[in-house]
């Protein structure tokens, strides 16, 4: 819950704001200004304050208490021009709250932790449990010294600018250097280390009805400390279902602050593993329950079953580890301008360590990307390779972005990688404006109604089926817009398909043409099926072609949709009947 207090009658317009906006996230604190910080400190993981920083800061003195604690506070001035992170800024998230609070009231966020002064992740920000060295390792790393990343396990993590693998060893082994280890065994940082514990270890137990909680966490815990391995690391506990409800297991996962995970005794029955047993078999419908929903979506079984010391013993586990799964997102560019660029693909340009792409694309978002992003850029024709090495990157845990202009999964690289992806990686798919809707808002409104893109490259399509489609969608009188219209080496698919509409369409129907939609050097025009000169279309250019309804308005295309309040036309006058008279035969068929 976020705490909004405010003193004035412009602090309390910009608070209520928030409130309309916000309204299952915020909670308004009336009366004295210092009451309602002290009863919003202790009840909200947030505050906003609309007062003077000098007046927050001394409201807040006596309450501050641990950077990990505390909420974030974030502090928005009288004029409502700034929002300013305060307190908090990583722990209590109030470097987020201040942007977001910044996008809802037009006031510029106010960030000033280094590490986000610096377009850098903190490593408290990872969302991973994180020890040892964490202010010197951050230090290093903001003042540029070698930094190695000895990742133990595969995690997906945003970039930051260290060195990896056998120069991270090196740079190790060389003494004297800063690193992050990523690792979920239990080792003990030394004095210029910090070391992230990502959650790759399932624990799966199994529990005769009334297992004490005590026996269940101390089974866990001494299998996690006999392998080496760290509970920070764990990410959930696993069962069969019918211990949902389990009291000692359900607590045991509260106390380890993971959640407990339950499968179908048909699900475990199907897992092989090296230790099945007749009891659970005969309990629960499944000859392994601890081994088998440890495993159950695939791991490495670190920690064979294993019984707790009780006598009788009441409770079994068994550990793998999940490694992190790699995670791919699939970016639409949009048509070139900066502003078409969605917010959605600049946090994921921002979120890869590993970017992917044309070289002329890259080159128009480069000063988005954070330090430390690996770039991989190649030339036109080599979209397979680009697709190749953006699934094999994210096979080896990285987060990896993909770049196509327009929308990706138009003419772009989508299709290409998820035809080479499985179900091994993550991936996901951030829209674009294609060029089609670009030119579309450049011409006036001539995607109105029905409409089809068709490529007329023949590079991946015969043109027979191209020639096909373009017959079909003249048949259908869609609008039609024609992505690759003409190159040097391909200059008479777009007479043909132009003279297949014309079989269907009148000469004066309205069509439009744009080049480089969006981008400093754009250029348009309307013209008529019958006036368009091939010669002045090429790769760079969307070619727009109206249906029989398109017309030319004030300069603009418009296809109409057939709204009837648009319908002007006089309707023909009806003879009215008399009231109950039969109908003709011919007039009731």
């Amino acid at each position: 819950m976020i705490g909004l207090i405010s003193a004035t009658a412009a602090g309390t317009a910009a608070r209520d704001r928030l409130a309309v906006a916000w309204p299952d996230r915020t909670r308004v604190y009336e009366g004295p200004v210092g009451d309602a910080v002290r009863r919003a400190f202790a009840e909200c993981e947030q505050l906003v304050c609309f007062l003077a920083t000098g007046a927050t800061v001394r409201l807040l003195a006596p309450l501050l208490g641990d950077k990990h604690t505390d909420p974030g506070v974030v502090c928005v001035d009288e004029g409502g021009r700034f929002a300013v992170s305060l307190v908090g800024g990583h722990g209590g998230g109030a470097n987020e709250l201040a942007r977001a609070v910044g996008d809802l009231l037009d006031a510029a966020p106010v960030v000033t932790t280094a590490t986000d002064a610096a377009d850098l992740p903190g490593l408290d920000t990872l969302g991973l449990p994180v020890e040892g060295a964490v202010a010197a390792v951050s230090r290093a790393l903001l003042d540029g010294d070698p930094v190695a990343l000895r990742a133990e396990v595969a995690w997906p993590l945003p970039p930051l600018p260290v060195a990896g693998s056998a120069v991270a060893d090196s740079l190790v082994a060389d003494g004297g250097t800063y690193a992050i280890r990523v690792t979920d065994r239990l080792v003990e940082p030394d004095e210029r280390e910090a070391v992230l514990r990502p959650p790759t270890l399932v624990v799966g137990v199994g529990a005769s009805k009334g297992a004490p909680v005590a026996e269940v966490l101390g089974l866990v815990e001494d299998a996690l400390r006999g392998a080496g391995l760290s509970p920070a690391s764990v990410a959930e506990l696993a069962t069969v279902d019918a211990k949902a409800a389990e009291p000692g297991l359900v607590e045991a996962a509260a106390r380890l602050g993971v959640p407990l995970v339950t499968y179908s005794a048909g699900e475990l029955a199907q897992v092989a593993v090296p230790n099945p047993s007749e009891a659970p078999l005969a309990a629960v419908g499944t000859p392994s329950v601890a081994e088998a929903a440890a495993l159950v979506r695939g791991g490495e079984l670190l920690v064979p079953k294993r019984k707790s010391a009780a006598r009788p013993a009441m409770a079994t586990c068994a550990v793998v580890r999940r490694p992190g799964r790699g995670r791919l997102a699939v970016v639409g560019l949009g048509p070139g301008a900066r502003d078409l660029l969605t917010p959605r693909a600049r946090a994921e340009l921002r979120r890869a360590s590993v970017l992917v792409g044309l070289d002329q694309y890259v080159g128009q978002i480069r000063d988005l990307l954070r330090p430390g992003t690996r770039v991989l850029e190649s030339g036109l024709g080599a979209e397979e390779e680009r697709a190749r090495t953006a699934v094999a990157e994210a096979r080896r845990g990285h987060a990896v972005a993909l770049i196509g202009s327009g929308d990706a999964g138009v003419y772009a690289m989508a299709s290409p990688a998820l035809a080479e992806a499985s179900d091994d990686i993550d991936v996901v798919g951030v829209p674009g404006v294609t060029a089609a809707l670009a030119a579309g808002a450049i011409l006036g409104a001539p995607l109105g109604h029905d409409h089809v893109s068709i490529s007329l490259s023949d590079l991946h399509t015969p043109w027979e089926v191209i020639e096909r489609r373009v017959r079909a969608a003249a048949g259908a009188d869609l609008v039609v817009t024609f992505y690759n219209p003409r190159s040097r080496g391909r200059d008479w698919q777009l007479p043909k398909a132009l003279a297949i509409l014309a079989e269907h369409r009148e000469p004066g129907t309205p069509v439009g043409v744009v080049r480089n939609a969006s981008r400093a050097d754009e250029s348009s025009r309307v013209t008529t099926l019958a006036a368009l000169d091939p010669a002045t279309v090429d790769m760079m250019t969307v070619v727009t072609v109206g249906n029989t309804a398109t017309r030319e308005i004030a300069g603009r295309m418009v296809t109409p949709r057939g709204y009837r309040w648009q319908d002007t036309r006089p309707q023909e006058p009806q003879e009215p009947r008399p009231p109950h008279q039969p109908q003709k035969p011919e007039e009731a068929r």
